[in-house]
């Protein structure tokens, strides 16, 4: 069945689940983004290098063991750790320093930290491309609604939601959590009432660090591993971040949501174009929401 000139039913079916898949990767590199926002007011810029950090971790640790099942899921486990303690080194060596200078100032700091991160990645790493493969178990594909689709499009299905969860379950139901809104609100308030702020800010940041961290570490088999993919996702994310709500971590589900489905629905309509329907879609949902989809804890 033909919904347009050489589009299928079947066929926008199928990228529609594409982009749901792609959607994940970007909502828990974004929501990671927007929760330092939200709470330290960072606009950290080296976000996406912590994202690149960790994919280049997963491969370090798959391989390191044999690849395989155990060395991915070993990867997806302690990827996201180790960019957690880096994040740690950072904030308590570098940030806690800093929460009181200006946004600009924070800009320019976190700026010079993806630079250093780049310089850090070439050393280790060098400039090669690097991949490996998924499990066995999520290689190959099945049969939805009649159309083939990837096993590990499926399991990134299943890991969005569960992040998202977690999230929300950590953010409203944990005592840490509830801090953590009430710092994004009035910090000063929560200083006073006896409550170490800077230890609230440094659990916030590597929460949302090892968030990119995990989002490297997942789209680790599905795409080579190289020092540009910092750049395309920090920028993605930012404007997810933007479009949702800034701080909102459902504004960056329903912002990634926009942004991977538009993409992917570009790919099948005018693929030689299809990077601009994403942006189109950010500038259409900006025109008449500047402030964002839902509402920004700024």
């Amino acid at each position: 069945m033909e919904i347009a000139s050489g589009i299928t039913l079947s066929a926008l079916s199928q990228q529609i689940l594409v982009g749901l898949s792609r959607t994940t990767i970007l909502f828990i590199v974004s929501s990671g983004l927007s929760l330092v926002l939200g709470v330290l007011r960072i606009p950290n810029v080296a976000h996406g290098s912590l994202y690149m950090i960790g994919a280049f971790l997963s491969y370090t640790i798959a391989t390191s063991v044999g690849g395989g099942s155990y060395g991915f899921w070993l990867a997806l486990i302690l990827a996201p750790l180790g960019v957690a303690l880096i994040s740690l080194v950072v904030e308590r060596g570098l940030f806690c320093h800093l929460y009181e200078r200006e946004h600009l100032m924070l800009l320019l700091f976190t700026f010079s930290l993806m630079l250093l991160f780049k310089d850090l990645v070439k050393l280790v790493w060098g400039s090669d491309y690097r991949s490996f493969s998924a499990p066995d178990i999520l290689q190959g594909s099945f049969s939805i609604l009649g159309l083939p689709f990837p096993r590990y499009n499926l399991f990134l299905l299943i890991v969005g939601p569960l992040v998202a969860i977690g999230l929300w379950l950590l953010t409203n139901k944990t005592k840490i959590g509830k801090i953590s809104r009430a710092a994004a609100v009035d910090r000063e308030m929560v200083g006073a009432v006896g409550i170490n702020v800077s230890l609230v800010f440094a659990f916030v940041f590597i929460i949302g660090c090892s968030l990119a961290g995990l989002g490297g570490a997942l789209v680790a088999p599905t795409q080579n591993i190289n020092q540009g993919m910092d750049h395309t996702i920090i920028m993605e994310a930012f404007l997810i971040v933007i479009i949702g709500g800034l701080g909102n971590i459902w504004g960056a589900l329903l912002g990634a949501l926009i942004f991977g489905l538009t993409d992917a629905i570009g790919i099948l309509v005018w693929p030689q174009f299809a990077i601009i329907f994403p942006y189109l879609a950010v500038v259409t949902v900006l025109m008449f929401r500047p402030k964002g989809l839902l509402r920004a804890t700024w």
